[in-house]
């Protein structure tokens, strides 16, 4: 009954299609309490890092559903902004600016929404294959006319509590895409560079005695030169002056000079800023960067702008010159370089410099410098008009609001986002774009009337317009214009559009059209949001976003849980690249190993605790071979023991609807119902704190559990032929469909395909259990399994630990020796304190059959069997601590007696002539003592624990030889039946016929003395076959092979009974 994981989940998608399966469970719990969630939008064609968030969007409302709460689920879609327009320009071979002036704005606007949806249909594909269930059909998307009302409402709010202001600041500007980025965006593409790096003079003018005296500064942005007004220096340091030999000129570098006039590099704007030129003091200058000597060109750096304000050479009503254009080229203002871009001017400012004496030095230097996130080309600073939000002064409420939200992993919140909210700027909105949301303002020409705009209505009435607006782009907008109140004609729209990042940051309330719509539910549950998700990029972004609006609108975080997820790379380490090839396609690794496997993959890797991970397409497979396999493996065993159930008692087996752990007497079964029980209260606790990298660990443990221990130590129980009864087969295979039962309604929520195509299988034996359930047509409809106390037994957990310990020395004992399993050995000693052998004394019969020995001595009795404690010692470690002293400890060491090594074993400190020993300083491990080896006598080969020593007694018994035989012949039939397809139920004829036997085995006389082993492990006898012509006809084979067990040579056969 094999397994293909992949087609077992395409016919369970096709299941919930048929049941419509998302919407009714959404139906099943619609008067539950309500579980909030927001969705953040994507953008592009999805790749792993959006099916590892996607899997987390879908873990953690999969369990708070099945908790019993009502969790909506609906997709966003980000159509707006610099995504969308730069693909267009890509598109056209134009910037947006050129194509608006070609085409007009309103084609220019629908060729962005043409473009929006394109990738819709791969979304929903991978999202449904990916198992994550999420409403498409009920989405939001930032360009619908109700989500961009809501964000005009966000930003009245803002505006009537004086929180929105214009300002003509120094901003991180995209000249590829003609607009102002904020603070924010410029940080999410820092790279190294190399950029020029020179050192110009300006020679002092009208200062007596410095005639021949010039000014010293550094620069890596030369293109700013020929907008210098000011050079600035620290108010506080000292300078020096340089006398160059050769030329017989001075320089200044690091002298008090603050007024003093120089003579500029450039004259362009030597007359109409003739007051400059000068001079001045601004303390952000830094004695160790460059000469201490800082150019200023006010209107491409804030500190320079905000130094000439300071000294008053300029005013926000005299502004500095800025010549260079949206595109960041020159302008007419500087002729020699105009139409240049401002970059590639750098090499024609430097080479119109050379001749005139002033560039000093000329270099090249590497650095990080801040690209544009979208188009990957260099930001300049560049000096524009635009709105702004006051973040600054809510810097301590949202710090303080933050103390009060989860975040998995904790340092994201208690670093990294702290200090991004701490160190925040005002934010900057506006963006000089054209596919966005229109920042609702209306103003005078002389801005000094401003009229902020909350809702179609409004503008409505305001404005007088009485045509249709369903559509509040800008080119259905921009024309509508507002009568002054104060007599200056009629107000217009700002050209400005929202930053996209203000639209995402409004989700909560413009996804469900707040406060025009649902305001009863919004108040009622809707906000703040149980639990988001995001990469760590988002901690400058969304989340950031979010929680300025939250707390600006509301005094409150937005969120109440967040988990962060870190990059997922390359295997190589590297950025995945489509040109590169570097990674395995995400469709190919669901159709190959399922999206169970890749769930399950990404939750157990580092990048769910925020950090970088490397995709291996290896480390999916492995999941597929350590979770998936051995889960679908149990079930398949007791499905088959099922089928042998029914066909030895003629009845169904049904589990029972209810138990309690007293009721049962197998330790085993009473063991791995309170392991599951352990995993339930785990899982509630880590799930409880959203931390889901802990989840699958603990789950390998359970699954091992079962497989590797329950189910491998009772298959005899289960299969009916341990001699024990009815009754007990019955209990054991009541126990095996609890713990199957259990595990794939814990598991549902990490792995949705498996768990319900395992549920649908087990549901004729569970029909009476879930027939109490609304709807119990989905594993994904009935409530997360509860923690029952009852079945909780730590006595047990504990003397099942002691017995796993006992049995995993005896495997390392029998591996080091090369010994397998089927070997039966005669004696096994265990020695440990009283308590473990106590615990071991109930589970005798599971380690002799297990590690198939014949004996089993418990004892306390160490020196009976030679065991010595010996001291071991890190002398490089010792000897940083105690110097000279240690060859006084080297020298006592081996003078230590048994008693010494024993009492330090139990308090932790010895003196050795003097010297004090304390934890740590000596190692003790314990070693079996060399005896006397004699015939016959006991091969100890020892294993040790800390608590525990096991021996393992390894000298053959020719009567062990015999019996070892059997099982290997045992082993060798269960394959032949696995190669031939046969089910458990199956009944054939076992015959071997011996070809050769060199040695005088006497094979058939030790099968026929044995048909005990075989009718218990094979559920019938085992023939000999003693002539071809005799045994079948050929028709009647099944399979035959001739196998050779060491000399021996047998032909093995099963044959139609």
């Amino acid at each position: 009954m094999s397994v293909d994981f992949s087609k077992a989940e395409e016919e369970v998608l096709r299941h919930w299609r048929e049941i419509d399966a998302f919407q009714t469970q959404l139906r099943l719990t619609q008067d539950q309490p309500r579980f909030t969630f927001y969705d953040g939008p994507p953008f592009g064609l999805p790749h792993y890092g959006h099916l590892l968030t996607s899997t987390i969007k879908d873990i953690i409302p999969r369990y708070w559903s099945m908790k019993g709460y009502h969790v909506s689920r609906r997709f966003g879609w980000d159509t707006h902004g610099l995504p969308i327009e730069y693909e267009i320009d890509k598109r056209l071979g134009i910037s947006a600016r050129d194509a608006v002036k070609k085409m007009g704005i309103e084609k220019y606007n629908a060729e962005c929404r043409s473009i929006v949806m394109t990738y819709s249909a791969e979304w929903r594909h991978t999202i449904e294959r990916l198992g994550r269930w999420v409403d498409f059909d009920n989405d939001y998307k930032s360009m619908d006319l109700k989500f961009m009302e809501s964000c005009w409402w966000v930003f009245k709010q803002l505006f009537d509590n004086g929180h929105v202001y214009r300002a003509y600041q120094i901003m991180p500007y995209s000249t590829t895409l003609c607009t102002p980025l904020s603070h924010m965006e410029s940080k999410q593409n820092e790279k190294m560079t190399q950029d020029p790096a020179v050192l110009v003079s300006f020679p002092v003018l009208g200062v007596e005695g410095k005639e021949d005296t010039s000014l010293v500064v550094y620069t890596t942005t030369p293109w700013t030169l020929p907008s210098n007004l000011l050079i600035a220096v620290h108010p506080d340091f000292e300078y020096m002056e340089i006398l160059d030999e050769k030329t017989g000129r001075r320089y200044i570098m690091l002298e008090t000079m603050v007024g003093w006039k120089y003579k500029p590099l450039f004259n362009y704007y030597s007359n109409a800023f003739s007051h400059c030129f000068r001079v001045i003091a601004a303390t952000y200058v830094e004695a160790d960067q460059g000469t201490g000597l800082v150019h200023q060109a006010p209107a491409f750096g804030q500190e320079d702008y905000d130094a000439a304000i300071a000294a008053g050479f300029i005013t926000p009503r005299r502004l500095p010159p800025c010549p260079v254009d949206e595109a960041g080229r020159f302008t007419s203002e500087v002729p020699d370089y105009a139409g240049q871009h401002v970059k590639t001017a750098d090499k024609a400012i430097l080479k119109d410099l050379r001749p005139t004496g002033r560039l000093l030095v000329e270099s090249q230097v590497n650095h990080v410098d801040k690209f544009c996130w979208r188009s990957d080309t260099q930001l300049i600073r560049r000096a524009v008009s635009s709105w702004f939000i006051r973040v600054t002064d809510s810097i301590p409420e949202m710090l303080k609001n933050l103390e009060e939200s989860n975040w998995v992993p904790p340092f994201v919140k208690e670093k990294r986002f702290a200090n991004w909210i701490s160190n925040a700027h005002d934010w900057n909105v506006s963006r000089n774009r054209y596919w966005g949301t229109p920042i609702p303002l209306w103003v005078s020409d002389d801005y000094e009337e401003v009229v902020c705009v909350g809702s179609v209505e409004e503008l409505k009435r305001l404005s007088g317009f009485d045509g249709p607006l369903d559509d509040m782009h800008r080119d259905k907008v921009d024309g509508i214009t507002i009568p002054s109140r104060r007599g200056k004609g009629v107000l217009r729209r700002v050209e400005e559009i929202f930053d996209c990042w203000f639209e995402s940051g409004s989700m909560p309330y413009a996804s469900i059209h707040y406060p025009f719509e649902n305001s009863g539910d919004f108040h009622g549950g809707l906000f703040p949001a149980d639990f988001i998700a995001k990469g760590l990029d988002q901690t400058r972004g969304w989340f950031y976003t979010l929680t300025i609006l939250g707390n600006k609108l509301f005094k409150t975080s937005p969120f109440k849980n967040v988990i962060v997820n870190g990059i997922v790379l390359a295997e190589d380490g590297k950025k995945m690249s489509k040109s590169l090839k570097n990674y395995p396609d995400p469709g190919g690794i669901l159709d190959q190993y399922g999206s169970d496997a890749l769930r399950l993959y990404l939750i157990n890797s580092p990048v769910v605790r925020a950090e970088s991970m490397r995709f291996k397409e290896s480390g999916v497979k492995e999941i597929v071979a350590r979770v998936l396999l051995p889960l679908w493996n149990s079930y398949r065993f007791f499905q088959e023991q099922t089928l042998l159930y029914k066909k030895s008692t003629g009845q169904d087996f049904i589990v029972r609807t209810s138990f309690e752990g007293s009721d049962m007497e197998n330790v085993m079964d009473r063991w791995i119902l309170a392991d599951c029980q352990s995993l339930l209260r785990f899982m509630e606790e880590e799930m409880r704190g959203y931390r889901l990298y802990t989840v699958v660990p603990r789950l390998l443990q359970v699954i091992d559990n079962l497989t590797n221990w329950y189910i491998r130590f009772n298959r005899k129980r289960l299969k009916g032929v341990a001699g024990l009864g009815l009754d007990d087969t019955t209990a054991a295979l009541n126990s095996l469909l609890q713990v199957l039962f259990t595990m794939v309604r814990a598991l549902a929520p990490f792995t949705p395909f498996l768990t319900e195509h395992i549920y649908q299988l087990l549901r004729p034996q569970l029909a009476e259990a879930t027939a109490g359930f609304a709807d119990a047509r989905s594993v994904h409809f009935l409530p997360f399994p509860t923690v029952q106390e009852a079945l909780f037994d730590t006595v047990i957990e504990r003397q099942v630990s002691v017995m796993q310990k006992v049995i995993q020395l005896g495997r390392v004992a029998r591996e080091r020796r090369n010994l397998s399993l089927k070997t039966p050995l005669l004696s096994l000693v265990v020695i440990a304190d009283s308590q473990p052998l106590a615990d071991m004394d109930s589970l005798k019969s599971y380690v002799l059959e297990e590690l198939n020995v014949r004996n089993l001595v418990l004892t306390d009795d160490e020196e009976r069997y030679s065991i010595h404690l010996e001291a071991r010692v890190d002398w490089p470690s010792l000897g940083k601590k105690l110097k000279k002293d240690v060859q006084v400890v080297r020298k006592a060491l081996p003078t230590l007696s048994q008693a010494q090594l024993r009492d330090y074993q139990r308090t932790k400190t010895i003196n050795l002539d003097g010297i004090s020993l304390g934890e740590g300083d000596l190692t003790l491990v314990r070693v079996i003592g060399e005896g006397t080896e004699r015939s016959g006598a006991p091969q100890w080969e020892p294993a040790f624990a800390d608590d525990m020593v096991v021996l393992l007694d390894i000298a053959p018994h020719p009567e062990l030889v015999e019996e070892g035989l059997m099982r290997d012949l045992i082993s060798r039939f269960q394959r032949l039946r696995k190669r031939a397809g046969l089910m458990p139920t199956d009944e054939v004829c076992m015959r071997q016929r011996v070809i050769s036997d060199p040695d005088g085995v006497g094979l058939g006389s030790m099968v026929a003395e044995r048909q005990d082993m075989f009718i218990t492990a094979l559920r019938g006898r085992v023939e000999e076959a003693r002539g071809e012509e005799e045994v079948v006809g050929e028709g009647d084979i099944i399979l035959e092979e001739e196998q050779a067990v060491g000399n021996l040579v047998v032909m093995l056969q099963l044959a139609r009974a």
